[in-house]
């Protein structure tokens, strides 16, 4: 049996390290502003890194033609588990979004087991229609119904970030299955209409897109989230205040071990700790595409590909709207931010990804590696 990638798994381990650090230093702020325990919250994520472990080595038991068997299970499975968020008794809204489910006392966010299960799907569909995937017939309309029975499910929770990170993700792995550029095209122009009309319908789309255009616009409204950030990562300097030291954490971030955790990193470990740690997943984006590109399985290599922007895209996406690079997304930063469905799924993604870096090295598949390695 081949060995796994190494550095990969590396950098994996680095980041879920650095996080936990960041989380604990982060939750201080949720214990004095809303009482919440740090025993709590650091051991639901001690239990999460866990499980999410544990997930991550049963992958590497599950060989790929397995796995690729199960993946129209699996996506069916994730459907019904999206489903159940609007079953009364079971899902559970939070800050007007209806995206969790409760069972037992347990929460559990289904879009998390929805990407997890799309990418693997449609790996497993491009890989076994690979003569047809260049027609319209065959390839660009089948695409764009999966896109819209996916983006059905979370845009009326709603949840825009996630469907951007699984759209964005699917769409790579189309293009590096061999998609044309007139399909290519099509997509992107029901796209942009697609986009007009979820502003139309999505009014909180378009504030915050006028945010982001003007962030002083209306600081303690609208701009108060992207200007209380900008003020943390503006304090951290080069070096920042250091480990613990915070303030913006305390009375002024709104989710400080949400989706603002980058926010309290940058403002503890100023530029210098920052760069670091998007030097990260900038090295973990490298290796995992290089794992793509050299799997010489095609289901493998795409799954793979999908999975690694899944993590990587909605990492940046949560950096970029904190420093107001791009409108908020409300996406947590992947193994850093506060949340056991997301550091469980994360885990098993990364349990796949190296089950196919044991099949490196033995030929790649020709036409996927030469896009790949251009993403």
């Amino acid at each position: 049996m081949k060995k796994i990638d190494r550095v990969f798994l590396g950098l994996v381990a680095v980041l879920v390290v650095l996080g936990f650090l960041i989380l604990s230093s982060a939750s201080l702020g949720m214990l004095v502003r809303d009482g919440f325990q740090f025993s709590t919250l650091a051991g639901g994520q001690l239990i999460a890194i866990a499980i999410g472990i544990l997930g991550m080595s049963a992958m590497l038991f599950v060989p790929l033609p397995v796995l690729k068997k199960a993946a129209p299970y699996l996506f069916g499975i994730s459907i019904l588990a999206t489903l159940l968020v609007w079953i009364p008794g079971l899902g559970v809204e939070h800050n007007g979004a209806l995206r969790w489910i409760s069972i037992a006392g347990f929460s559990f966010q289904p879009a998390e087991l929805l990407k997890f299960g799309a990418v693997i799907f449609f790996a497993a569909w491009l890989a076994a229609r690979q003569s047809t995937i260049t027609t319209l017939k065959g390839g660009a309309l089948p695409f764009l119904g999966l896109l819209a029975l996916i983006g059905s499910l979370l845009l009326m929770q709603p949840d825009t970030g996630t469907f951007l990170v699984i759209a964005l993700a699917l769409t790579a792995m189309f293009v590096a299955a061999g998609a044309r550029m007139r399909d290519l095209a099509i997509i992107g122009g029901v796209g942009v209409v697609a986009l007009g009309v979820l502003i139309v319908m999505r009014p909180y789309i378009m504030r915050r897109i006028m945010t982001f255009l003007d962030p002083t616009s209306d600081p303690l409204g609208a701009g108060y989230q992207l200007n209380q950030s900008l003020i943390a990562v503006g304090s951290g300097e080069w070096w920042g205040r250091g480990y613990g030291q915070s303030i913006q954490k305390f009375n002024f971030l709104p989710e400080p071990i949400a989706d603002s955790i980058f926010s309290v990193a940058a403002e503890e470990f100023g530029f210098i700790g920052a760069s670091v740690i998007i030097g990260l997943f900038v090295a973990l984006a490298w290796r995992g595409m290089r794992i793509a590109r050299e799997s010489a399985d095609l289901f493998g290599g795409l799954a793979a590909l999908g999975l690694v922007i899944l993590i990587v895209a909605q990492s940046f996406m949560n950096i970029a709207s904190m420093i107001g690079v791009m409108p908020l997304t409300g996406l947590p930063l992947v193994f850093i931010s506060n949340g056991g469905s997301a550091m469980i799924m994360a885990l098993v993604s990364v349990g796949v990804i190296l089950q196919v870096s044991r099949s490196r090295r033995i030929r790649a598949f020709r036409r996927a590696s030469k896009i790949i390695s251009s993403v």
